[in-house]
């Protein structure tokens, strides 16, 4: 069998990344072509992406592929949920607002007061996040004038094509698709002032979205099309999370952590509701019946401050080495308490919610903060076990908090149950993989993409301990 090969665009919330995936018997590899900062930025009306860095970011990282990998077949893109911009006449209106800006919990007083949380639960499947999209289309300024509102990775495809679709993963996310049968609930938008003329036609993973424009295949180096995959990130990661069996969890962490299991019918329970249990799509239809966990942000942020405070960059491999030495137990804190969710000086805020326990040394509050995060982990996967009546056996943890040890064994030790370190790059596998199956270059079924990825990146296993 002939190794083939892709593009994958990865955009995360702190960075974003191009990667050439390869792929055939036995093979399934990725190269980092490159790597690039993301983030928010302020703007005299609020928090946003630098978007237009962003999309120059990829265009560059593309043409790079092309250049050392000529016999690439096609780009898939893979971003952060919720996000979007808004287009007119085939022009960006304005910058995209960042999840984060302070504007969504307007859109949420707002929102509730037409439509009460339990119905929308009941209509869309999704726990409650004050920045899901229809939160934030509430209250955009500009949404009336558009001709169209596209999910980033649904934007970015847009203009590279031309086409305007959006992807049923991501767009599980806008809290706008029917949770039962995965269509624009119109009703509901125009309830919300959100015209219904602004959803773009939904499409399904492995969909080829359209090729390249005629000007940005000639920049990139060839005429390329661009394939949908799942473009929620979570949703490719979560392909490539080699679920070995259907009592096996998964936490997919990075910036956040997704914890959950995977379902073939969703639970449209009080229980799941008041838990805040989400039904997003996952590739083939099935739903990642999950919850969002804040993950590494804590730690990423604090070192962030002490970073600001010092001059200096701090080695984050020798922090967490002392924080695995510090003895005894360490003070805990809400991890999803909602003083953590926005920018800023993070250990003044954990601090404070740790009160007089809060550690003094650096090594003892970072402890404090990943053994925090393993007990949120921990309370998600027992709850989506309680919740889903499955008993869970192991937990995949896939994504960059793979490579956080002290993390994976907190983990295993707080649930009782053996972590499964690894993929690292779980959600720059999933789209290559899903490329590739488009292409006819790797099995149909998910188990048999998941078997691929067992048999090429052997996990880290961490076994709790008494």
């Amino acid at each position: 069998m002939t190794t083939r090969t892709v593009a994958a665009v990865d955009l995360g919330a702190t960075s974003g990344r191009v990667m050439i995936g390869r792929i055939g018997e036995g093979v399934l590899d990725l190269e980092l072509v490159s790597r690039f900062p993301n983030g928010p930025v302020g703007r005299e009306d609020g928090l946003h992406w630098d978007f237009g860095a962003l999309y120059e970011h990829v265009l560059e990282g593309l043409a790079e592929a092309v250049r050392r990998e000529p016999g690439i077949e096609s780009i898939g893109i893979d971003s952060w949920a919720v996000d979007y911009g808004l287009v007119k006449d085939a022009e960006l209106l304005a910058e995209p607002f960042h999840y984060r800006d302070e504007r969504t919990a307007r859109g949420v007083a707002e929102v509730h007061s037409i439509a009460p949380f339990d119905e929308l639960y009941r209509r869309n499947g999704l726990q409650f996040l004050p920045f899901n999209t229809l939160y934030q289309y509430r209250v955009d300024a500009h949404l009336a004038e558009a001709d169209t509102a596209l999910l980033i990775p649904d934007l970015i495809a847009f203009l590279l094509t031309g086409a305007a679709v959006a992807e049923r993963t991501n767009a599980s996310t806008t809290g706008l698709l029917g949770v039962i049968d995965g269509e624009w609930d119109t009703a509901l938008a125009e309830r919300l002032g959100v015209p219904s003329r602004i959803l773009p036609t939904l499409i399904d993973p492995g969909t080829t979205i359209g090729r390249l424009r005629p000007e940005l295949a000639a920049r990139i180096g060839k005429d390329l099309p661009v394939i949908a995959v799942g473009s929620h990130d979570t949703a490719s990661a979560v392909v490539a999370a080699p679920l070995s069996t259907p009592h096996s969890a998964y936490i997919s962490c990075g910036t956040w952590g997704l914890v959950g299991i995977e379902l073939a019918a969703p639970v449209l329970t009080d229980a799941a509701r008041d838990a805040n249990f989400t039904h997003e799509l996952s590739v083939d239809r099935r739903y990642r019946f999950l919850h969002n966990v804040t993950g590494l942000w804590l730690l990423s942020e604090t070192v962030r401050a002490w970073e600001a405070e010092d001059g200096s960059a701090i080695d984050l491999p020798a922090l967490l080495a002392a924080a695995s030495e510090v003895s005894g137990d360490v003070p805990l804190f809400d991890a999803d308490d909602p003083s953590l969710s926005a920018p800023g000086d993070m250990p003044a805020r954990i601090a404070a919610l740790l009160g007089v326990d809060a550690p003094a040394s650096r090594p003892a509050f970072a402890r404090s903060i990943v053994e925090s995060i393993a007990t949120a982990f921990a309370q998600a996967v027992q709850t989506a076990s309680a919740l889903s009546g499955r008993e869970l056996d192991r937990i995949h943890l896939v994504g960059g908090g793979s490579l956080n040890r002290l993390l994976c064994q907190a983990t295993a030790d707080r649930t009782g149950l053996p972590v499964l370190a690894g993929p690292v790059e779980a959600t720059a596998l999933g789209n290559v993989l899903v490329q590739a199956r488009a292409l006819g270059a790797a099995p149909t079924s998910l188990e048999e993409l998941r078997a691929l990825v067992a048999a090429t990146h052997e996990p880290e296993r961490f076994d709790p301990r008494a």
